[in-house]
């Protein structure tokens, strides 16, 4: 259970320093170092990650540093679109599942190198880009089980109008929303397929993952930012080419 411990303790250091990220960590973790089938690794992540994501919001929230109106045009869509991935996912296999899950490893590598979120302006409120990549994101998070925070931080930033502070507390409330309406969809389908979730797992990736939330908050007022995200992307870009050998080819 060490394994599990240590990776939940860098989910949760990773969403706490960049509101982005914990849920590609923890497909892998479940798989490759708890050694869950496919199908159970990426419902679990979506309790796991929302979990985290909600107490790791705490701090934002309390500091004021939500957009509470953005929470519901990105959020709201995002969660019908979680349910209708999850939905999806049931016509495909673990194989396209994780094979969509390495392009997006991959995508998420390259903007955490270009440090592109941190590089955005901030621009004019476009509502209906807004509502649509809500919508595409929840899809994409309920198909392969990550929150899309990648995704949704450069969204926020770029056609929300919202500075960098104020979009990560943004997405960790709108990751909440999108993983834990994806997993009670996972939850449905797999439970009727007889599957069983280890709860035991789930917990203890819970509380390292708050451990390790803690220790992220500690860090962000010494480490540069930007230093942390290529050493991120880079990680992930080994990472999915571990899960491209392992389990795809």
């Amino acid at each position: 259970m060490i394994p599990a411990i240590i990776g939940a303790l860098l989910i949760g250091l990773v969403l706490s320093v960049l509101g982005s990220g914990g849920s590609i960590l923890t497909v892998p973790v479940l798989l490759y170092l708890i050694g869950m089938q496919p199908e159970l690794a990426i419902a679990s992540s979506l309790c796991i990650v929302g979990v985290i994501s909600l107490l790791s919001s705490i701090r934002f929230i309390k500091h004021k540093k939500v957009s509470w109106p953005h929470v519901l045009l990105f959020g709201l869509p995002g969660m019908l679109g979680t349910y209708l991935g999850a939905w999806t996912s049931t016509f495909s296999t673990s194989n396209i599942q994780l094979t969509v899950f390495v392009i997006l490893m991959l995508i998420g590598a390259v903007m955490m190198w270009r440090n592109q979120s941190s590089r955005c302006k901030a621009g004019k409120l476009n509502i209906s880009k807004i509502l649509l990549q809500g919508l595409a994101v929840g899809v994409v998070t309920g198909f392969v089980g990550v929150g899309g925070g990648f995704l949704i931080v450069p969204a926020l930033v770029l056609l929300g109008g919202i500075e960098m502070r104020l979009a990560i507390g943004t997405s960790l409330l709108i990751i909440t929303m999108n993983s834990l309406v994806g997993f009670v969809k996972y939850y449905s389908l797999l439970s009727d397929k007889g599957f069983e979730f280890n709860w035991s797992v789930i917990g203890i990736m819970i509380a390292g993952g708050i451990v390790g939330s803690m220790a992220g908050q500690w860090i962000n007022q010494y480490l540069p930012k930007p230093m942390l995200q290529k050493l991120f992307a880079v990680f992930l870009g080994v990472m999915a080419l571990f899960i491209l050998s392992k389990s795809i080819i």
